[in-house]
């Protein structure tokens, strides 16, 4: 068994959360003229996802980080259109990373591993139908961008996974990098052919797989700042054994973490200065990155993090889509919304204690101006001695 390199540094774990918090675009000033496209860069990827309740899960992610960033305008960072104008060569690609994701479209050549293993990939969930690839691809060359229904349908029947061949042959070729969406209309993709819509330099550029990993993880140790070994492979769900073969050459460096109890490596750019600046206090989505990987969140900020999304109803215990609140660079409590007209619901609020009850203010007053409510009704608080605090400072903060 190879040792291990001798750690550069010893952090501490309140270092260490900072520096995560500063990696994730949470603490320090944002940079807004970056704006939405800069987040999605600084992350690496942003995860995408069909459920919608204040607004969509990649939309919240820059919400988060930038505060009240318009709708369209993160549609037209991600896909280079907003939505009812012309295609343009899109700024980002859709793919798999850590689940399907929006990623910079400069980063096309570092997927070529996962496409490669995709077109060596010798079971799928649903059958290819004969010439139904072939048959797909010529109609995307001739007409141009597609959805699945304009291809000639995305379902056989109602059930949601029970694709059409013409669905099925469509999202092969996407894994398999031959076409990409360019566009949502209405959530569903648009494809269109990848020798389109990537530009050529990085669609003909084909890395081997060691350059692919070794990219991949230098990215994802700077966008977690540090983390072990496992909180790196999570990231665009590597295999350990993958970030293994290619971490000594990724250019980060090994480091030891306070109660971690396991090796850790970091972002030498994030050792290089103390993270200082103001903490953003929000709303997170249960899907953003900061909060991704169950076990790192837990290490990192003692929290316990669930999607309840999928839960049975009488199971749930802080609601379907409960969004931790960020304040202070620590998770003070838990919000599950929801909207009634132009009024901010908050089905369920967990507070961590009667010091956390400005700061869910906060985060519901900016979300309810954001998603343009101009009310906020709270139905319930799990501790019933917060609930009149927390509704005299809702009601000082919308006086």
């Amino acid at each position: 068994m190879t040792s291990l390199p001798r750690p550069t540094a010893e952090l501490s774990a309140d270092e260490a959360r900072r520096i995560a918090l500063r990696a994730q675009g949470f603490l320090g000033a944002p940079d807004r003229r970056a704006g939405v496209r800069g987040v999605l860069r600084h992350l690496g990827a942003v995860q995408l996802d069909t459920i919608s309740v204040l607004a969509r899960s990649h939309e919240l992610v820059s919400y988060a980080r930038l505060g009240a960033v318009g709708r369209r305008t993160v549609e037209s960072a991600y896909w280079g259109t907003a939505p009812g104008t012309a295609p343009a060569r899109p700024h980002a690609f859709e793919y798999w990373s850590h689940a399907a994701c929006i990623l910079p479209v400069e980063e096309w050549p570092h997927f070529a591993f996962r496409r490669r293993a995709y077109r060596a990939r010798p079971h799928w969930n649903h059958a290819l139908p004969d010439g139904a690839y072939d048959r797909v691809i010529k109609q995307l060359r001739a007409e141009g961008p597609l959805t699945a229904t304009e291809l000639g349908g995305a379902k056989r029947t109602s059930e949601w996974w029970d694709w059409s061949g013409e669905k099925v042959a469509v999202e092969r070729a996407l894994m398999y990098g031959e076409v990409v969406c360019v566009e949502r209309r209405g959530w569903k993709r648009v494809y269109d052919l990848a020798e389109r819509a990537i530009p050529d330099d990085l669609l003909h550029t084909e890395l081997d797989d060691a350059e692919c990993l070794r990219r991949l993880v230098r990215l994802a140790g700077e966008a977690l700042g540090v983390g072990t070994r496992a909180d790196i492979a999570d990231y665009h769900r590597l295999k350990g054994e993958q970030v293994d073969a290619v971490i000594a050459d990724s250019g980060l460096v090994p480091v030891t973490v306070e109660g971690w109890g396991r090796p850790a490596w970091a972002d030498p750019a994030a050792l290089a200065t103390p993270p200082r600046g103001r903490h953003r206090t929000t709303l997170l989505s249960p899907f953003d990155s900061l909060i991704w990987e169950r076990a790192r969140t837990e290490r990192i900020f003692g929290f316990t993090h669930r999607l309840e999304a999928y839960v049975p109803k009488r199971k749930r215990v802080y609601g379907y889509f409960a969004m931790p609140v960020l304040a202070g660079g620590r998770i003070v409590g838990r919000v599950d919304p929801a909207r009634d007209g132009r009024t901010l619901v908050a089905k369920q609020v967990t507070l961590q204690d009667r010091k956390a009850v400005p700061a869910v203010a906060q985060a519901l007053l900016e979300a309810a101006t954001w998603v343009d409510c101009a009310d906020i009704r709270v139905e319930r608080v799990d501790a019933p001695e917060l609930g009149e605090p927390l509704a005299r400072e809702l009601a000082r903060a919308l006086a």
